[in-house]
């Protein structure tokens, strides 16, 4: 297996590469202004270390795996083009008003706590440019009122007169009836063919969402044609710069739905959040091959920290309606919480509540932080690890930064020991505790709001910062064993590379499996499946387009199911795939409870209330190889219990809760073997990572680089 996967991140762009069985990882600096750039820069050091050259690398590789920001910056930076809106008349409004407080969106939880005091932020589509279009289509998909064609060419040519370069098509009801979206495209196209004003992207609203709720399906769809132009150019131009190098197949692009496809099946708005996600996809394949049960992921990058949740028997959490940027959509995305805290989280004196604060702003990677000694003069999360003694300023990144502490020590001192009157040392601490404590509130919110006990899971920390800052979660947290796992830098890059093939179609189904007003199970079998067979006919059509073979398609259904009226969803992964008989439905509703009952405690199931189905979801995909992970089970490895080698240095650390610096082993990655164990404190530095063993822990050394932190009792 040949092949290379990136992820590019806010500060770094993450490479991993594997060569006949050769796997290399690496870093480089995001390039921003050109993310091909800082891509190439980490493909370079990755195939550096192998003796190759890129041409040779390009040019026989299986697959090249890109998970991008591109359409994260767009909306940062609101880089996109005029997009015309067409929906129903008299729906003119649905997306002005978004639900009656759409401002609250993306919104952290003080900020939604004073609604009347927020902004609505900058809307994609202005009012001028949204259209009502006479036609009507009931709720059962019959037409009420046929659609009126002149008034749609009228309506057409007022938004391109008004500067239109991209379409939305969102009637409503077109996802139980589309005929008259597709019809709007038919028009579009006859009054403006793109040889009189170029190309001009139309998305139909049907397509990018399949579930009811017009507001965030509207809104899915434009902010997928606001990032259509930006994704594309950025997006051809890296496989362009790949094929002048010799790469001649497709780029494949990650979705935020847990899997990937070729870029010209790709839509924007399947992109954003990609990297993470993939940090997700790698923890759950982690998860399975070495059996470690209920995990959390947790990936601290320079830039944000990531959470998610992996549980034992195969549970899907996806975000039935995630929030982006600032808006409500309609896609299934794999679910996460996304923090602002990592290495490059700017600290600053809160005056009101006379502490310190971290975060959710950035230093990013231009300047960076004050250490990086490019211009960053405020003080970051990775200024308080070098002055607390855990960073190597000559090794940092595997050398190729080399950090200034006189930076880190001035830019501490104005921002904070002034106003605190306190030392340099004692703000750095406060720094720490303090990230540490956003991160333990993010993830204990995630897994109580879900029904899980932190303490039955295992924390995964990874990314470039994962590893440095999981014992001072854990610490809070109550979890006991933490694992760092094999390429944990660029463990996400690893995910990218691990994932297979897949599309995704979902419908909105609503189905009363049980009635407990009339105590009737489902018997309509007949629509249930043709529903079913509707989906995989759609995911084995995107398949197929991209050469896939057909004895090589896969399905797998999931149902989003809930007791009466709850508001809870729990997806289940249905283990049959057509209903053909009333053991087939009991089949489905004994595994809702059980799922159910891991959740939210055993005897929590109310199927008084009723059982009932609200969206199918089919995921179609082809299994593709993997990187396989060794054993990584903690009482295998802990049998062993080789002692450490002599470290390379000891010098003074300084842990919260410890007044005085406490003198601290520091060793390197390369000199340890699987069952190493290593005592609390100790600093193990590795080419792309830090590894930190605060006091009342120990590390053990595992396979593949893999480091299990294990709270001592």
């Amino acid at each position: 297996m040949r092949r290379v996967s990136v992820d590019i991140g806010g500060t770094f762009t993450d490479c991993f590469l594997v060569w006949d069985g050769k796997y290399v990882e690496a870093k480089a600096l995001t390039t921003h202004q050109n993310l091909a750039l800082g891509f190439m820069e980490a493909l370079e050091k990755a195939y550096g270390c192998l003796d190759l050259d890129l041409e040779t690398v390009l040019s026989k590789v299986d697959s090249v795996r890109y998970a991008t920001t591109l359409g994260t910056n767009a909306l940062i930076q609101r880089k996109g083009p005029k997009v015309g809106l067409l929906v129903t008349a008299g729906f003119e409004s649905t997306v002005p008003l978004s639900r009656g407080r759409g401002y609250g969106e993306g919104l952290d939880f003080l900020r939604q706590a004073d609604l009347p005091a927020a902004d609505r932020p900058e809307p994609l589509v202005p009012m001028p440019m949204i259209a009502g279009v006479r036609e009507r289509i009931d709720y059962k998909g019959e037409t009420v009122f046929p659609l009126d064609e002149e008034d749609l060419r009228h309506q057409i040519r007022k938004l391109v007169d008004r500067g239109a370069q991209a379409f939305v098509v969102a009637f409503v009801n077109a996802v139980v009836n589309p005929a008259h979206e597709r019809r709007a495209e038919e028009i579009l196209l006859e009054e403006y063919p793109s040889h009189m004003l170029g190309s001009m992207p139309i998305i139909l609203s049907h397509l990018v969402g399949g579930r009811k709720g017009e507001y965030v399906r509207t809104s899915s769809c434009i902010m997928d044609a606001f990032l259509h132009e930006e994704m594309y150019f950025g997006l051809s131009s890296l496989e362009m710069n790949l094929r002048e190098h010799g790469y001649m197949k497709p780029m494949l692009v990650i979705h935020n739905s847990g899997g990937m496809a070729q870029l010209n099946s790709t839509d924007a708005l399947q992109t954003i959040h990609s990297g993470p996600v993939a940090g997700i996809a790698a923890s759950e394949h982690l998860a399975e091959e070495t059996d470690l049960g209920n995990i959390v992921c947790t990936d601290m990058g320079g830039t944000s920290f990531d959470i998610g949740i992996v549980v034992r028997g195969g549970i899907k959490h996806y975000d039935f309606n995630p929030v982006i940027e600032r808006w409500l959509v309609s896609v299934p995305m794999v679910h996460l919480v996304t923090l602002g805290a990592g290495g490059g989280s700017i600290a600053r004196y809160e005056r009101m509540y006379n502490t310190v604060q971290v975060g959710p702003q950035s230093a990013g990677s231009d300047p960076g932080p004050a250490c990086y000694d490019r211009g960053g003069m405020d003080p970051t999360v990775t200024d308080a690890d070098l002055l607390l003694g855990y960073l190597d300023a000559d090794n940092y990144a595997g050398g190729s930064i080399k950090l200034n502490r006189k930076r880190s020590e001035f830019a501490v001192r104005e921002a904070l020991c002034e106003p605190l009157d306190i030392t340099v040392i004692e703000a750095a601490k406060l720094i720490k505790q303090r990230v540490d404590n956003n991160m333990v509130n993010g993830m204990f919110q995630e897994l109580r709001a879900r029904g899980y006990d932190p303490r039955q899971f295992t924390m995964l920390a990874y990314g470039g910062n994962g590893p440095l800052h999981g014992c001072g979660i854990a610490n809070v947290l109550g979890i006991d064993k933490i694992l760092a796992p094999p390429f944990t830098a660029v463990f996400s890059a690893v995910g990218a590379g691990n994932m297979h093939q897949m599309h995704i179609h979902e419908r909105s189904l609503f189905t009363i499996l049980y009635n407990s007003n009339t105590r009737h199970l489902f018997n309509d079998y007949d629509a249930f499946n043709r529903a079913v067979d509707e989906l995989e006919a759609l995911g084995k059509q995107d398949l197929l387009r991209q050469g896939m073979k057909r004895e090589s398609i896969h399905h797998r259904l999931e149902l989003d199911m809930r007791y009466g009226n709850q508001l809870v969803t729990t997806t289940v992964v249905a283990e049959v795939s057509r209903l053909k008989s009333i053991e087939d439905v009991m089949s489905i509703i004994n595994q809702f409870s059980v799922d159910y009952g891991k959740r939210f405690g055993e005897g929590s199931q109310a199927p008084e209330a009723g059982i009932r189905i609200n969206t199918v979801r089919v995921s179609s995909f082809v299994e593709l190889d993997t990187v396989h992970f060794k054993h990584l089970r903690f009482d295998e490895v802990n049998s062993q219990k080789i002692p450490a080698p002599e470290p390379v240095e000891r010098r003074e650390c300084h842990f919260p809760g410890h007044a005085q610096g406490l003198e601290t082993a520091v060793y390197r990655s390369e000199q340890f073997e699987p069952g190493m164990v290593v005592e609390a404190p100790a600093v193990v530095i590795a080419p792309t990572t830090t590894y930190l063993v605060e006091p009342g822990w120990r590390l053990t050394s595992s396979e593949q680089g893999a480091v299990w932190l294990t709270r001592v009792k």
